[in-house]
């Protein structure tokens, strides 16, 4: 019997939360005596790999060795826009002024019960990724413990052995100690304790100026926290088109957050209640006292105890296990999806590998993660939200280009919202209209992204597009306004006088 971990706060949701995903009671099962695919690790990448193959009809063993669901539900995707969804709602009453609804100024702000719905939802969602629906509804033998391979087709687990045809290794990645003198002992938050909190930090700093950094630092203006972000690049999610980031980074100034860019972090004490971090900008040394300190940078794979040199797979300390592009590991029978293999560390790009890894490792497929279409956002407001290339990445490899882009202020629905700061933005082929990467920056540009997503993934051009009607008004009209553009490039100066020729020749004839 696994003792079930301790989630803070002890609360009922939390309870229920744990009593799905690791319960207290759960007694692991004999072993079969052979496994057609044991998968180690139960976060998004293992959880669909299980419960497709097991739907396919293979005998699966599921190893976890703490939470089901993994850093999804746990630690990641569904706290984190729980809370977002919070600050969006404050920030909505706040500037409700602008559509003649007042009485935002007198706005009061209950952290503790905004922390207490993420986690009851969080809960709510739990059953879904539960050990109990694993094993009685999908007939998987769920372990919880620690796997460490014994072999090269045999996995030990609380004292049991699995014997396998094929393996999965899915552990996933987590939040990695940054190398900051003095910051362990100060104490940090990371995306895996942060939602523990139940009062609000007065001042927090955010260490990271990307995705997770970004978002939380909003949310926790928005809520009530004096936020400053430092980041060590000259400004904010640099992996995005510049004028993109300048939009989110404007936001999130008129939310209340400080910027202090540019900035070398060399090193965080404790004094009395506060947390001091020394920081050089510009030359100049500074000290800024906090409450609390998010770190939203740095990933470590969970390798730990996997015994991978016994089942002969190679690895990296730094970047995870080594696979090829059919996800299959140095030992020809394990294969590995998710965040311990994959550059893409996102909850939806896990799901599409293990879908890779069903096929490549039970049914001798061909499947290469190369051929997939990767979309991701980052849930700011606005959103950003990318697939496909950048346009200085079609550059650098030789990739002439035409870009095209439809700012909000010319949809009228995003006027309407009072939404029109962002764009549609799209690259296509030189001379065709061929899509090789998007970015939208909008309130909902996650949602809006989709399109242009199933456009590059089924060979669709920019054109089709054009051809579908939209219901207007949506935002989403700007996408078709991207094809009107396109559409507009093709009437050239001699295509032009030729269809005046035709035009005026039709007017002199009966």
């Amino acid at each position: 019997m696994q003792s079930a971990p301790f989630i803070l706060p002890d609360d009922d949701h939390n309870r229920t939360l744990v009593d799905n995903v690791h319960p207290g009671n759960w007694t692991n099962p004999a072993p079969a005596e052979r496994y057609n695919l044991v998968v180690i690790g139960a976060g998004t990448a293992g959880l669909v790999t299980a419960a497709g193959a097991a739907g396919l009809g293979a005998k699966v063993a599921l190893i976890e060795r703490h939470l089901l669901g993994g850093d999804c539900l746990n630690y990641g995707c569904v706290p984190s826009k729980g809370i977002i969804r919070a600050a969006q709602a404050i920030h909505d009453v706040r500037t409700a002024h602008e559509f003649g609804v007042e009485g935002g100024e007198r706005l009061s702000i209950d952290f503790t019960a905004a922390m207490k719905r993420m986690r009851r939802i969080r809960s709510e969602i739990s059953p879904h990724d539960s050990a109990r629906r694993f094993r009685d509804e999908l007939g998987i033998d769920v372990f919880f413990g620690a796997g460490s391979f014994t072999g090269s087709d045999s996995v030990e687990v609380g004292g049991k052995l699995l014997r396998f045809k094929r393996a999965a290794i899915c552990t996933g990645a987590r939040a990695a100690a940054p190398p900051i003198t003095g910051i362990l002992e100060a104490g940090y938050l990371t995306n895996e304790t942060v939602f523990s909190l139940t009062e609000l930090p007065q001042r927090l700093a955010v260490i990271g100026g990307g995705p997770i950094g970004c978002e939380m630092a909003q949310t926790f203006a928005r809520l009530g926290s004096k936020v400053t972000v430092l980041e060590y690049s000259d400004h904010l999610l640099s992996r995005e088109d510049a004028d993109a980031a300048e939009i989110v980074q404007n936001a999130l100034m008129d939310d209340g957050v400080e910027l202090c860019l540019r900035a070398s972090i060399l090193a965080v004490a404790r004094r009395d209640n506060d947390k001091i971090i020394t920081v050089e900008q510009d030359g100049k040394g500074m000290e800024l006292a906090f409450d609390e300190i998010l770190v939203g940078i740095g990933r470590a794979p969970n390798m730990e105890g996997l015994n991978l040199e016994a089942a002969g797979v190679a690895y990296d300390p730094k970047v995870g296990v080594t696979v090829n592009e059919r996800l299959q590991s140095t030992n020809p029978r394990i294969f590995a999806a998710g965040d311990i293999c994959f550059p893409y560390k996102f909850t939806h790009s896990a799901d599409a590998l293990a879908r890779i890894l069903i096929a490549n490792a039970l049914f001798m497929g061909r499947q290469k993660t190369s051929a997939l279409t990767i979309p991701w956002c980052t849930y700011t407001e606005p959103e950003i939200a990318h697939v496909g290339m950048y346009e200085r990445e079609a550059r650098e490899k030789g990739i002439e280009v035409t870009t095209l882009t439809v700012p909000l202020s010319e949809v009228d629905r995003a006027l309407l919202d009072g939404e029109s700061e962002g764009f549609a933005r799209v690259h296509l082929r030189k001379g065709t209209d061929r899509i090789l990467g998007a970015t939208i920056v909008a309130r909902h540009a996650g949602e809006m992204i989709n399109e242009l997503s199933l456009a590059m993934t089924a060979g669709l051009g920019l054109s089709a597009i054009g051809k579908t009607i939209h219901p207007y008004p949506t935002q989403a009209e700007a996408i078709k306004k991207l094809a009107d553009a396109y559409n507009r490039t093709r009437l050239t100066p001699f295509v032009k006088k030729i269809l005046s020729v035709w035009l005026k020749w039709q007017r002199k004839t009966q």
